[in-house]
């Protein structure tokens, strides 16, 4: 009977990995990266309890790095098979497994000449060159077509908004049993990307609950976002927006220029520091087709995301001079969680003054940076150096694309019959009591809660 054991994501955010053994084969649905908690973290240093080269398969849901991030490092130890995604999903990754990788070099090299690292020298979990040969092994499929991974094994992917590209992945096993790796489920009635598409059928059901604990504030057309920037541009500062390269990048962007054109906010210079941004942004401009209605049949859906004064900024050089400046300006820059990447830089620059404001627009995992700063923290540590913070610590949530609580119970009513089992996964401990507590209530569902390593029969 196939088994099915849980690497990652569970009883957590990040990490995302679920290991489908048939007996003959094992396919691996998403290969993430964990976040935040130290313990967490170091879980991408341990191997995983199969050798990666008898991994035969892996399918991915979509190209955040909780995702897709460990892909580069099984390649390393020897990994070979195919990798099934979306074509949306294999253009983002094309720029940020490279990117991972890099950052990763970057960042050893950095702490070896700092000195502070506590490994002598400091290595890279993967290197560019690693994630360059996994890209090699990917293999698109469009969604909405039923293909086989392996012997008695077809998956077909649906689109969940979220991300460029994002899918829940429905497994057809021989036999007739169905598994439906929801991946992560984004939001109804926001811009840029289309609603979640609903899935006819699941005996096993993986959800995720990121806000299984919480209602997303109401839209307000942006309206918080300008209050922000129009106060700190005031007070002469700047607007730190660590944001999520692929994804959130183009929300923030949209609802500054839909606030720059109907004026209420001014003018005001609004650079993307991050060139994996600047890449994911021209894909979604050339993907339009799988964006929002208003995005189809525009010739340069590009324009729809870029400010009257934007600048892209490509080089370091660049980067250390809009670091140095002192301009009011907004600033948007990954990591989204700030635990990693040029906006480090930004912050520790910005935080000590008061005239400027760090905007957090995603959700930030506990143990990170941006975690520290939303709840309060008077001090952080960038690069080996304690930063006071006097800066003005802003979130808005309304602009997550994960689902919230009621718009997973929604997603799920489409649903034709009730899965045998729902296993609730990617979220904090809370956040999944809550939710299996909801679709208990509501749905009548009978939900498990998975720890890390657990091994079920399908």
């Amino acid at each position: 009977m196939p088994q099915l054991t849980f690497l990652g994501a569970a009883r957590t955010v990040t990490g995302s990995k679920y290991l489908l053994d048939t007996g003959s084969h094992r396919i691996l649905f998403d290969s993430g990266l964990f976040q935040g908690l130290k313990e967490l973290r170091e879980r991408n240093w341990r191997d995983l309890p199969v050798p990666a080269n008898t991994i035969h398969t892996i399918v991915l849901t979509h190209a955040h790095l909780d995702h897709c991030g460990y892909i580069p490092r099984l390649v390393s130890h020897g990994f070979r098979g195919r990798i099934f995604c979306t074509p949306g999903t294999a253009d983002l990754c094309r720029v940020v497994l490279p990117d991972a990788g890099r950052l990763q070099e970057e960042d050893a090299r950095y702490a070896n000449r700092k000195g502070f690292s506590r490994h002598a020298p400091a290595l890279p979990l993967f290197t560019e060159a690693d994630a360059a040969r996994a890209l090699t092994q990917l293999q698109p499929v469009g969604f909405d077509r039923r293909v086989g991974v392996a012997p008695g094994v077809e998956v077909t992917f649906t689109p969940v908004g979220h991300l460029l590209g994002a899918a829940a992945v429905r497994v057809q096993l021989e036999g007739g049993r169905t598994i439906v790796f929801g991946g992560d489920l984004g939001r109804y009635n926001r811009p840029v990307l289309r609603d979640p598409s609903p899935i006819a059928r699941a005996d096993v059901l993986l959800i995720e609950s990121t806000y299984g604990d919480r209602t997303h504030e109401p839209d307000d057309a942006g309206a918080r976002l300008g209050d922000i920037v129009r106060e700190t541009i005031g007070r002469g500062g700047k607007v730190i927006v660590p944001a999520f390269a692929i994804g959130r990048v183009e929300e923030v962007l949209y609802w500054l220029k839909r606030l720059e054109e109907d004026g209420s906010i001014p003018a005001v210079p609004v650079f993307l520091d991050s060139p994996m941004a600047l890449d994911a942004l021209r894909f979604y401009a050339a993907r339009a087709n799988e964006l929002d209605d208003e995005y189809h049949g525009e010739r340069n859906s590009l324009a729809r995301f870029v400010t009257a004064r934007f600048q892209g900024v490509t080089s370091p050089e660049h980067s250390k001079e809009l670091t140095a400046s002192a301009v009011p300006s907004i600033v948007i820059s990954a990591s989204g969680m700030a635990t990693g990447g040029r906006v480090l830089h930004h912050l520790a620059r910005a935080l000590p003054d008061a005239r400027n404001t760090a905007l957090f627009v995603g959700y930030q995992a506990p143990g990170t940076r941006g975690r520290s700063l939303v709840d309060g923290q008077t001090s952080v540590k960038i690069h080996g150096r304690h930063i006071p913070v006097a800066a003005q610590i802003s979130r808005i949530d309304a602009m997550s694309a994960h689902a919230d609580a009621a718009e997973m119970v929604q997603w799920l009513r489409q649903l034709g019959t009730p899965p045998d089992i729902t296993y609730v996964v990617h979220g904090e401990v809370g956040a999944i009591q809550a939710l299996q507590e909801r679709v208990a209530g509501e749905l009548g569902w009978r939900t498990q809660a998975p720890d890390y390593m657990d091994q079920v029969e399908i």
